[in-house]
C-alpha cells in the first residue's frame, strides 16, 4: 500500500474509533462514565493527581536521563584511555 492509502486508512479508524467511543461510554454507564457520578470533590482531588504526577515524571525522566549520560561519558573516557594506552598502540 502507499503512504497515502495508508495514512487514509489509519485516519479513518482513528476518526472511527473518536466517534464511537464517547457514545459507548454514554450507553453503557447511563451517561455517568467509569467512575460513576462526578462531584466537586471528586474532579479536585483527580486535578490533584493530575498536577502532581507531572513533576514526577519530569523527574524521574531527569534521573533516567542523567544515568544514561554518566554511563556515556563513562564509557567515552574508558575509549579515549584505551586509545592513549601503550598496551593498544602498534601492530604485533
Amino acid at each position: 500500500m502507499t503512504r497515502k492509502r495508508t495514512a487514509l486508512v489509519v485516519l479513518s479508524v482513528l476518526a472511527t474509533a473518536l466517534v464511537t467511543a464517547p457514545s459507548a461510554f454514554a450507553l453503557t454507564h447511563g451517561g455517568q462514565g467509569i467512575w460513576g457520578p462526578a462531584s466537586d470533590k471528586t474532579i479536585t482531588y483527580a486535578m490533584f493527581i493530575i498536577i502532581g504526577m507531572f513533576p514526577v515524571i519530569i523527574i524521574v525522566f531527569s534521573l533516567i536521563q542523567g544515568w544514561l549520560d554518566h554511563r556515556k561519558h563513562a564509557r567515552v573516557d574508558a575509549a579515549k584511555r584505551r586509545a592513549q594506552s601503550a598496551e593498544w598502540k602498534g601492530g604485533w
